[in-house]
C-alpha cells in the first residue's frame, strides 16, 4: 500500500512540473529566434512603435483571426492600429514556444494570453516566421487565433 502511496504521490508531483514547466530549455539558437518576437510584445506593452517595427521585415504581413473572420494588414498597417497612448497596462505572454530552425528561417509556434490591467481579455496561438538578414533574425509574417475562454496558467 505504502508502494501505490509513493508512485501516485510521485506521479502527481511529475504531472504537476511537467505542466508547469516548459517542454524543453530554449537553445542559443532558439532564445535567439524568440527574441525580436519578444521584442514585439514587450514594444506593443509599451505602447513603443518603433521598438515593434524594428523586428520587422519591410513588407512583411500579419494575419488574425477575429470572430470567425480573417483580418489582414501589411505590417505598416499593424503598427500604425497600435495604440500609441493610453492608461491600461496591456502584456501579452506566451507560453511553451515551439521553435524551429533551418538555415536563415525559423518559425515560433506559441499559445498566449493577452492582459489588460493584470487580467486576461483573450488567448489563442501565436503562430511567427522569422528569416535571418545580414546576420539579424526579422519576423516575416505573423499570425494568431482569439478566444475568450482562456485556460488558467501559472503566472510567470
Amino acid at each position: 500500500m505504502d508502494i501505490l502511496r509513493t508512485s501516485v504521490a510521485a506521479a502527481a508531483v511529475w504531472a504537476t512540473s511537467s505542466v508547469m514547466a516548459p517542454a524543453h530549455a530554449a537553445t542559443p539558437a532558439e532564445q535567439a529566434v524568440l527574441a525580436p518576437f519578444r521584442a514585439v510584445l514587450d514594444g506593443i506593452g509599451k505602447r513603443d512603435k518603433a521598438l515593434v517595427r524594428a523586428q520587422l521585415l519591410p513588407g512583411g504581413t500579419t494575419t488574425f483571426i477575429r470572430n470567425g473572420q480573417v483580418v489582414q494588414h501589411t505590417f505598416d498597417a499593424f503598427v500604425e492600429k497600435l495604440p500609441s497612448t493610453g492608461t491600461s497596462r496591456i502584456e501579452e505572454r506566451i507560453y511553451d514556444p515551439l521553435v524551429r530552425i533551418d538555415d536563415d528561417i525559423a518559425v515560433i509556434w506559441a499559445a498566449y494570453d493577452f492582459l489588460i490591467d493584470g487580467k486576461v481579455d483573450h488567448c489563442g496561438t501565436d503562430i511567427a516566421t522569422l528569416v535571418r538578414r545580414d546576420g539579424r533574425w526579422l519576423i516575416s509574417t505573423i499570425s494568431d487565433n482569439s478566444r475568450k475562454t482562456c485556460p488558467a496558467r501559472p503566472t510567470p
